[in-house]
């Protein structure tokens, strides 16, 4: 029997989120509303803070004016699982019910990735210049976080032997699938040169008129 502690794939995300505000971004289930005032946002927020104690499933809130900003993840798998999709419907539900509208603005999330021959040499200096914390992943790859939540990840890129025709550090920048071949046309139409494909849907690597790199990635 299906628990809900089971990590979905991005298609069979895709196919249960058809028609909500939620989109998803990398391991997170996202959506954006706009009220018309902050009494408003805050009774969204604490419809939401309800249905999370009833699921005993609890996501991360950004309360502004008129403005309410939920990310759903299930960190103990590190990925979306149907507990996510679950809490997804019901906030939704409460936000058409409290006349709350979805904002068209897609999230995005961004990493910074360090070439590197030997990640043990160069990871402390990052950490202390940027004040982060280690962090293992899933994988026993050892990143970089920021302990206060809002910096972007620190990863490092085994190489061997050494590149030294091109930079050794560049920007991860995630979106929703939906929204990537179009990010990468604008890209491309902004200067961009696209480097390759091979690994499309998941990333594109692109770079600029200096041969700085970005990719562009969904999963």
């Amino acid at each position: 029997m299906d628990t809900g502690d089971k990590t979905l794939s991005p298609s069979e995300i895709k196919g249960a989120l058809a028609g909500s505000p939620f989109v998803h971004l990398r391991t997170v289930l996202q959506a954006r509303f706009a009220t018309d005032d902050f009494a408003g946002a805050l009774r969204l927020v604490g419809e939401a803070g309800d249905h999370a104690e009833q699921l005993g499933h609890h996501p991360d809130i950004e309360l502004g004016w008129g403005s309410a900003v939920f990310t759903l993840s299930s960190h103990d798998v590190g990925g979306v699982t149907r507990r996510d999709l679950e809490l997804a419907e019901r906030i939704a539900a409460s936000a058409r019910e409290l006349g709350a509208t979805p904002v068209d603005l897609p999230p995005a999330a961004f990493e910074i990735g360090i070439d590197t021959t030997d990640a043990g040499a160069i990871r402390d200096f990052w950490r202390v210049a940027m004040g982060y914390e280690e962090s293992t992943t899933s994988d026993g790859d050892v990143e970089l976080v920021d302990p206060r939540g809002t910096g972007p990840v620190v990863w490092f890129q085994h190489m061997d032997p050494p590149r030294t025709e091109r930079s050794r550090i560049h920007i991860d920048s995630y979106v929703p699938v939906a929204d990537a071949p179009a990010r990468v046309n604008a890209v491309k139409a902004a200067g961009g040169t696209l480097l390759t494909d091979e690994h499309a849907p998941h990333w594109w690597v692109l770079a600029d008129a200096e041969g700085n790199e970005v990719c562009i990635c969904t999963t």
